[in-house]
């Protein structure tokens, strides 16, 4: 199986002195999801968690809601011609009676920025397809000050990117702060899919009380995961996108961008967050 992280021959140059080390880089590799056999999807991520991350992704499509949707994910063996595991093919089994949606070669992924959709589109297909609307009764209330120190607690809890400085990482905490679980990978994308697809497999979608943290920006697919996993709050240590703001406020997200420190941007779901003077 793929390691987490690998060693390459680097030149290095520091005031002019050259040597020559190996350095320590965050591994990548392609991931093959399959659906009861067929292929579904192919994604550059870092090994580790694969399960989690095509649960997760299956949720994030619509697919699965229940940790009893899922009869078995397995690695597929022989997935090599010389019959050999790679560890890089996935196979999930739906369990009885879940519906099987329609694969084919040009299957709605409205899940991604290459879709091919335009944004009302994108909007309606989230909407009409999420299975936990955003429904935190009572609502969620988040102090800034809590939000203020996420970061830093996510940024320690990166082991792997104390390593290689190559890794994107999400987490999700509870609305009084705990730190519930952290993943990370080379696709922030694929972060949330590990996170999303442990919380399903343990049988605790929706996230209906959870803060998701990701470092980098907030993109339409990265609200899009927090929407179809019921979680009320996203939170980004940088930019949303136009139309993950747009998504929030239509699904009654909550999103917090550029969050560094005691400064953030709050630009939808403003009621969860304790707002005293000021505004």
């Amino acid at each position: 199986m793929g390691r987490v992280t690998e060693r390459r021959r680097t030149i290095r140059i520091r005031d002019g002195a050259i040597t020559t080390r190996p350095d320590t880089l965050v591994a990548e590799e392609p991931l093959e999801i399959r659906l009861n056999g067929k292929p579904l999807a192919i994604t550059m991520r870092t090994p580790g968690d694969d399960f989690a991350l095509a649960a997760g992704f299956l949720v994030s499509e619509g697919v699965l809601a229940h940790g009893a949707d899922v009869q078995s994910i397995v690695y597929c063996a022989g997935a090599k011609d010389d019959g050999s595991n790679t560890y890089n093919v996935v196979d999930v089994r739906l369990a009885p009676g879940v519906p099987v949606p329609d694969i084919t070669l040009e299957r709605n992924v409205y899940t991604t920025s290459s879709c091919g959709l335009c944004g009302k589109a994108s909007l309606d297909a989230v909407r009409t397809t999420a299975r936990f609307p955003i429904d935190d009764t009572p609502p969620v209330r988040v102090e800034p000050a809590l939000l203020a120190g996420l970061p830093d607690r996510l940024r320690a809890a990166q082991q792997v990117f104390d390593r290689t400085g190559g890794l994107h990482a999400a987490a999700l905490f509870s609305e009084d702060g705990e730190m519930l679980d952290i993943r990370e990978d080379v696709g922030r994308h694929n972060a949330v899919d590990k996170l999303v697809g442990r919380a399903l497999r343990q049988d605790l979608l929706p996230l209906s009380r959870a803060i998701l943290l990701v470092s980098g920006r907030a993109s339409f697919e990265l609200a899009q995961k927090a929407v179809m996993a019921g979680i009320p709050v996203l939170a980004a240590v940088s930019a949303p996108s136009s139309l993950a703001v747009d998504l929030a406020a239509e699904t009654g997200l909550t999103l917090v961008g550029f969050l560094r420190g005691p400064s953030m941007n709050v630009y939808a779901g403003d009621e969860r967050i304790a707002l005293h003077t000021g505004v």
